[in-house]
């Protein structure tokens, strides 16, 4: 029986996790062989991707450890803005001063508290890179693109993969997730009912260098994540049954945007056409099922509204490879694997999930005890530290 440290790994899915997935196995696990399977050609250009990725610093970390952090052409966060809409605070005496929650890089020692990048960007990054290790290592490491796995099949201690040709491996590892439309459901899901319009925004005049903007209204939460050049890339989640951004011109898209935004928040001028994606929850019980881990999407898809989704992806990858390195046996490792991400997965799919689902419930006063644990976080800063560090870093 092969030790989990020498093992033959087969990677399915080439997206950002599948990729620092096996490019993250290929630097720490020297004696591993990697198989990395995904359906598009390697000569397929991935650039042009419009979608935009907002990371934590805790990826930003990891993606520069592996050599495939494109720093030119992402931007930073330097500073978050939450805050909630509602027609007057309680507090204020009527006053329209509405709760707001400031994250700052500054404030928390770190130099950024994460980054934008186009998703194709960010694909080309690390797969330019796996062909670079690919390239050193052809007889341990394989880039098997145009290649669609159309089968796996667990057998003892390994994994048979069908994908035009059929072979054994020791473990596989599936990161293609997909979005939550496109998905067979998992053992926990739950359809939201509501919608995200993705895309671009302008500016006449420059929103806040490096500032992501929340803003919580009743009928959902929109997200604001800098861009260069006067822009922000626009995530826009609206109740599905009532949606309605469809049968809105641009300039009155943009008219209902600016109602919606914090007072002095001025200058928006042009809006891109956006993509409409079902929101909803899609989780596995558990990451790993005999010889096969899931992770990333594949694992738990999560509603937008903490923008966490890909960095709770990055973890499972980093700390499969960990467990990996520091077990004996492959199944002593997927043990370790399970127990160690319970923490961080499980917390991170709970908030998520009952904030999408706070914004169906017609509860009264809720929008305001929504404002007021803002201001609380606000003027309390340890709890405010506590809640940037997991954002940053997950649970630890």
């Amino acid at each position: 029986m092969p030790r989990s440290s020498n093992a033959s790994l087969a990677v399915i899915g080439a997206g950002p996790v599948g990729l620092a997935l096996a490019l993250r196995a290929a630097q720490a696990l020297p004696h591993a062989t990697v198989a990395l399977f995904d359906a598009r050609s390697i000569d397929k250009d991935t650039s042009t991707d419009p979608r935009v990725l907002a990371l934590s610093i805790g990826s930003v970390q990891l993606l520069r450890r592996l050599g495939s952090w494109p720093s030119q052409a992402a931007e930073p966060i330097l500073e978050v803005r939450v805050s909630q809409q509602q027609a007057a605070a309680p507090w204020s005496y009527g006053a329209r001063r509405e709760p707001e929650l400031r994250i700052l890089a500054s404030e928390e020692g770190v130099p950024l508290l994460g980054a934008v990048l186009g998703y194709g960007t960010l694909v080309a990054t690390l797969q330019s890179r796996w062909r670079e290790v690919v390239g050193a290592e052809p007889k341990r490491l394989q880039a098997r693109f145009g290649q669609p796995v159309t089968g796996l099949k667990q057998v003892p201690d390994g994994v048979v993969v069908e994908a035009g040709t059929v072979e054994r491996f020791d473990l596989a590892i599936v990161a293609e997730g997909g979005v939550f439309g496109e998905q067979s459901r998992k053992g926990i899901t739950h359809d939201y009912r509501q919608a995200a319009w993705v895309g671009t925004v302008d500016w006449s005049t420059p929103a806040g260098k490096g500032v992501a903007i929340e803003r919580f209204s009743r009928h959902g939460p929109l997200a604001l994540l800098p861009l260069p050049e006067r822009r922000s890339a626009l995530v826009w989640c609206v109740d599905g049954a009532d949606d309605p951004i469809p049968g809105l011109a641009d300039d009155q898209r943009l008219a209902l945007l600016r109602h919606l935004l914090p007072a002095g928040l001025d200058g928006l001028v042009g809006i891109s056409p956006l993509k409409r994606f079902g929101l909803g929850l899609n989780a596995e019980r558990t990451l790993t099922h005999g010889r096969m881990v899931r992770i990333g999407n594949a694992a738990q898809t999560l509603h937008p509204v903490a923008g966490q989704g890909l960095n709770l992806g990055l973890r499972d990858a980093w700390a499969l490879v960990r467990a990996l390195r520091s077990e004996g046996e492959v199944a002593a490792a997927l043990q370790q694997l399970e127990w160690q991400r319970a923490p961080d997965r499980w917390s991170m799919i709970a908030a998520t999930d009952f904030l999408a689902r706070s914004f169906t419930w017609d509860w009264p006063g809720l929008d305001t005890a929504r404002g007021l644990g803002l201001a609380a976080l606000q003027a309390f800063p340890p709890a405010r530290s506590a809640l940037a560090r997991q954002m940053m870093f997950g649970w630890r």
